[in-house]
């Protein structure tokens, strides 16, 4: 993540749940493109747990990036940078009140959804769970080199040049007539996981709305439950 600042810096956190001070997990939420952090916080209620605190970053403007997240990546910035380091910066206000980040879920919906997917791509490592719920890694194509687990000499026995999610539960979801998110692009970004060691499901729920679907509710608790249960 860059050190420059940008529009999303400098905003407070809404929060929810259990204290940091206190909680066993934490979730970061990443809200779409017209909502908000609050309103996120209150959509986690449906797959809130005791002893689970909630994190949400606030997008300024009401969005994370202008543009499509199938335009080219210039087409977004400098708000997609800034977006990509203020998730940074709630995962490290978690991890600073001690919570691991083995006990931290990220989860995004629609614009928030591709920015948790992007995030997580280029930050490999063990978290407590991911949900990308209407959402797909983020550029006009996805090439798998950009998130490091291609190995160094282009052999298969190497070791990868990158992280990996270590079997993360990763949950990729998304209606099969999304008018903002390609079915293609869900494929692929859940392939991308699943080739940086993460434990994923896909699921494409047929004729669906742009919306969390209560199948998506469930699994995500179940990632919830496997931390607080």
């Amino acid at each position: 993540m860059t050190d420059e600042e940008g529009p999303h810096q400098n905003r407070p956190l809404v929060t929810g749940g259990a204290p940091l001070s206190v909680a066993d997990a934490a979730m970061v939420l990443l809200h779409g493109r017209g909502g908000s952090a609050a309103g996120i916080v209150d959509t986690a209620d449906a797959f809130y747990r005791h002893g689970l605190a909630l994190v949400a970053p606030e997008a300024a403007y009401n969005r994370w990036y202008p543009s499509s997240f199938l335009a080219p990546r210039e087409a977004n910035e400098p708000e997609l940078s800034s977006a990509l380091r203020a998730v940074d910066d709630a995962v490290a206000e978690v991890a600073a009140a001690g919570i691991d980040r083995e006990r931290i879920v990220l989860l995004g919906f629609s614009q928030g959804g591709c920015l948790a997917a992007e995030y997580a791509a280029r930050e490999p490592r063990r978290y407590g769970g991911l949900a990308v719920l209407s959402g797909g890694l983020i550029g006009p194509a996805v090439d798998p080199a950009v998130y490091g687990n291609q190995s160094r000499g282009g052999s298969e026995s190497e070791e990868p040049a990158g992280g990996t999610f270590a079997e993360t539960p990763v949950l990729v979801g998304c209606s099969d007539e999304d008018p903002h998110v390609p079915l293609e692009r869900v494929h692929e970004t859940a392939a991308v996981f699943e080739r940086l060691d993460g434990d994923v499901t896909e699921r494409i729920y047929a004729g669906a709305d742009h919306a969390i679907t209560d199948d998506e509710v469930a699994r995500v608790s179940e990632m919830v439950e496997s931390l607080v249960g």
